[in-house]
């Protein structure tokens, strides 16, 4: 029985699986996109939305900080701030890549609530059939055009 088991295994140990997602995640945020295999794909998404939606947290902190610049409740905005970061840093262990996610890739989302990526299929490997997809940020002027 599979209750309250949520995630694929993808085959492979716990340190390998969790080495996977943190490697796919980080080119999707590094490239904009990946091509993958579909379940791979669908197992990551989830992990790069919940990045995501932090980097909005820690954007929205980093402007209250800007706006109350000389107020005592400063510093605790500076401490929420800096313990998002924190939290995304321990995925990748990368400062710049945090600062590229909280300063460049949240603040495109700030609208948007979920579906920050989206998966789009492009056909089969050859060598064993699997399917591939392709794993990409959502561009907003992209669906701006669209409406």
């Amino acid at each position: 029985m599979r209750h309250r088991v949520d995630k694929k295994k993808l085959n492979m140990p716990h340190d390998q699986r969790v080495a996977l997602l943190k490697n796919l995640a980080r080119e999707v945020f590094e490239h904009g996109n990946v091509i993958t295999t579909k379940t791979k794909a669908k197992v990551v998404k989830p992990f790069v939305e919940s990045i995501i939606t932090k980097g909005k947290k820690a954007y929205n902190y980093s402007k209250e900080i800007e706006e109350k610049r000389e107020d005592s409740s400063v510093q605790e905005i500076v401490a929420k701030n800096v313990s998002i970061r924190r939290q995304i840093n321990r995925n990748f262990g990368d400062r710049k890549l945090v600062k590229k996610i909280c300063d460049d890739i949240a603040p495109k989302y700030i609208d948007r609530n979920g579906g920050y990526t989206r998966i789009l299929n492009i056909g089969t490997r050859r060598g064993d059939a699997a399917e591939l997809v392709i794993l990409q940020l959502v561009d907003e002027s992209v669906s701006k055009n669209k409406e």
